[in-house]
């Protein structure tokens, strides 16, 4: 699982049926400090919840796959949790 921060929606003219309904949204991965980390990318959202500016922790490839109602589902990214609170330890 990796953290990411939602910073926008994606709009769907078309979605295959085990997709309908579903939110996509945009997520920036971020590190344990909240700073940017590679490029964002297109996650389906699991827990139908999410939304703009809000931490997330996501996964990718099979687990993305089984993480939504439908299982198997063509998608590269889910997000599978919404971050209430986040405690480093000091380095």
């Amino acid at each position: 699982m990796r953290l990411g921060e939602v910073i926008g929606t994606v709009v769907c003219t078309q979605k295959v049926s085990g997709l309908e309904g579903i939110k996509l949204l945009v997520v920036q991965p971020v590190d344990a400090a909240r700073k940017p980390v590679g490029r964002s990318v297109v996650a389906a959202d699991a827990v139908a919840m999410a939304g703009p500016g809000e931490l997330v922790y996501f996964v990718a490839s099979r687990e993305a796959a089984v993480a939504l109602p439908e299982p198997f589902v063509p998608v590269d990214h889910a997000i599978v949790g919404i971050v209430d609170q986040l405690d480093r330890r000091p380095e």
